[in-house]
């Protein structure tokens, strides 16, 4: 086999091999994970140390009339730093990628940007 075939051969698996090196080169800069998961780019801004998203205790939730009940205590989140609380309305949540609930907090702790909740609500 002659170079050219084989460089012609190997054109495809380099693409894919490119493709795999750039999505997580530049995956991360734009949306965190959440574990297992990637948050949505829209919802979190910073990175998996520092970003404003991340799983709360379940017990921080509870489901109500009119929609999720959020309250937040320090340490609950790590910009929590003082005591708040939310109401998400049903529909306003987004399918947690786990089975857990997490929040992003943006552009500081008084604003929810996203509520995740595991698919049973619970």
């Amino acid at each position: 086999m002659s170079h050219s075939d084989w460089s012609r051969r190997m054109t495809p698996f380099r693409s894919v091999i490119l493709a795999l090196i750039a999505s997580e080169t530049f995956d991360d800069g734009y949306a965190h994970r959440a574990s297992l998961w990637t948050y949505p780019p829209a919802c979190c801004n910073g990175t998996d140390v520092g970003g404003d998203c991340e799983r709360i205790p379940g017990g921080t939730v509870k489901k109500g009339r009119l929609g999720f009940s959020v309250v937040l205590h320090p340490g609950d989140h790590h910009l929590v730093t003082t005591e708040h609380r939310f109401l998400i309305p049903y529909g306003g949540e987004i399918p947690s990628g786990a089975s857990d609930f997490h929040i992003c907090l943006h552009p500081n702790e008084y604003h929810v940007n996203c509520f995740f909740a595991p698919a049973d609500g619970y």
